[in-house]
């Protein structure tokens, strides 16, 4: 399996070890090498914001057909299944002019979203789902992440946004799990796609 997290604010060299890009090269079991840092996450900013702000800051800016053509290569190089993290929600500005939904869009791939379990979230999750759809990006399924604070058990969160989108595969993880949750049928699914 191939990973990329393309795009990644809040990186700064001093505090890599906490990073999004370091705990998915540690999860492949591979070495945060630079090269390997490089190759997942070439657009680094150091600013905790979004993508297009982080980038103004530096004085820099995401190219969003360079952004799209690196996922695209990337996926078209690899054998096996590619798993790309976004960052931040659905509609957060890349670009002075995209969001990540333009970005999802024109990977025409397969999307798993990954939501909290706090309050808002029924709300959030069915908004985005909604949103994807009418731009014809297909949700192959939802992941609850237990967030530390919620108003209800996460099992009723998941049941609710189960009954307003039939068809959905919905995951829970646990804030105490260590394990993933088994979501073989939803990578059998992306890889049908």
């Amino acid at each position: 399996m191939q990973v990329l997290k393309p795009v990644i604010s809040g990186f700064t060299p001093d505090d890599a070890e906490d990073s999004d890009t370091l705990q998915l090269l540690r999860a492949l079991g591979r070495p945060a090498t630079p090269e390997a840092i490089d190759a997942m996450s070439p657009w680094r900013f150091s600013d905790p914001l979004s993508p297009d702000m982080a980038a103004a800051r530096e004085s820099r800016a995401i190219e969003f057909d360079d952004l799209v053509s690196f996922c695209k290569s990337s996926i078209d190089a690899h054998d096996g299944m590619t798993l790309i993290e976004g960052v931040g929600g659905i509609m957060v500005p890349l670009t002075q002019t995209h969001t990540v939904l333009d970005w999802v869009s024109a990977l025409e791939i397969p999307t798993v979203l990954v939501v909290g379990s706090y309050l808002g979230t029924l709300s959030h999750t069915l908004t985005a789902v909604e949103t994807m759809r009418a731009r014809g990006v297909r949700v192959a399924g939802v992941v609850i992440s237990e967030s530390d604070e919620q108003p209800v058990p996460l099992s009723e969160t998941a049941e609710t946004i189960i009954r307003f989108l039939p068809g959905v595969r919905v995951y829970t993880v646990p804030r105490s799990s260590t394990a993933p949750p088994d979501v073989s049928d939803l990578v059998e699914l992306c890889r049908s796609a």
